[in-house]
């Protein structure tokens, strides 16, 4: 017996959903397993037309592990304005994840979607919508996924809000401290802060730089020698070397002296103290404090050697040691 295949028949979205609000955004919230199933979460529904400032949110939802999603659909053509809408919903409820469903999305918004998911923290899920008929059947909705956020672009995503959150952090650091240090000395007077975990300025000589470092929880302040001949860095650290004792006494700390072999360049700092750009801000200005403190009495130690600091450009770079 010849087995009978069904042929699928697409139909109009609005010859089965005529309003957009009242017939589709309804549906939805009453079978959103199928909106679920599209894009792999167990959702639960928490509201309809949701507020959103002036706007509301077509569908609020929360996933099974209470991340919330916001739901935006349309049956026409993807447009600008539903793509603002998105964008407006995710900041309004700090939501994870949005899905935006339409009849037919646009290339120039499939690619912003894309662009989203690579580039910020939520998913975002663009889903084509089809009402689809088996040889007369009732009408069905098929999803289809055009654009879901992927396991590697979600974690490039989270690296880049991870990256911009810290440059933030470290620049607002350093505005704060180099404030502070204009007050007590004339070190970095002319430095402009940045989005890097170092502030620093010359030395003095091309290529010697007195620089502040950060991290997390902890930091330091440092001579970093590279003039870009590994040779020349290393006959300016040796020399100075020469006077370590000295240097360190006047500093009144041990100092670490790195003449990193497995680097071009070498250093010089202190060892690393207690508080970091993720400590809180309210605690800035006693930490700042003994960073300009112990920068002070770092460059002070210094000064008469670097000042007194011979020049070997000059000298063939493959001589090891110092004059």
């Amino acid at each position: 017996m010849e087995e009978l295949i069904g042929k699928i028949e697409r139909t109009p979205l609005r010859d089965v959903w005529r309003h957009e609000a009242h017939n589709f955004t309804t549906w939805l919230a009453d079978n959103l397993d199928v909106v679920g199933e599209a894009i792999g979460l167990d959702l639960t529904l928490v509201e309809r037309e949701a507020p959103a400032g002036a706007f509301s949110v077509d569908l609020l939802a929360e996933s099974a592990d209470a991340r919330t999603v916001i739901i935006e659909n349309q049956l026409e053509k993807s447009d600008h304005d539903h793509l603002g809408k998105v964008l407006t919903y995710l900041a309004a409820y700090e939501a994870s994840t949005a899905v935006w469903i339409v009849a037919e999305p646009r290339p120039e918004h499939t690619k912003a979607v894309a662009w989203l998911n690579d580039s910020s923290s939520a998913s975002v899920h663009l889903l084509r919508a089809e009402a689809v008929r088996i040889e007369g059947s009732p009408a069905a909705l098929l999803l289809t996924s055009i654009i879901s956020p992927s396991e590697e672009g979600t974690e490039v995503a989270r690296h880049k809000q991870e990256k911009s959150e810290r440059h933030t952090l470290h620049k607002d650091f350093w505005i704060a401290l180099l404030e502070q240090s204009a007050t007590k000395t004339g070190l970095l007077a002319n430095v402009s802060p940045g989005e890097q975990n170092w502030l620093g300025q010359s030395a003095g000589r091309s290529g010697l730089a007195l620089n502040y470092v950060i991290r997390q929880h902890d930091w330091n302040v440092q001579l970093y020698i590279d003039t870009g001949d590994g040779g020349v860095n290393r006959r300016y650290f040796d020399w100075l070397a020469n006077n370590r004792s000295a240097i360190d006494k006047d500093v009144g700390d041990e100092l670490d002296w790195e003449p990193l072999e497995e680097r071009r360049a070498c250093r010089i700092k202190t060892p690393w103290n207690p508080g970091g750009y993720r400590s809180d801000p309210q605690q800035w200005p006693a930490l700042h404090e003994k960073m300009i403190d112990t920068m002070i009495r770092f460059e002070s130690a210094l000064r008469p050697h670097l000042d007194r600091l011979p020049s070997f450009e000059h000298l063939n770079a493959s001589t090891d040691g110092a004059t």
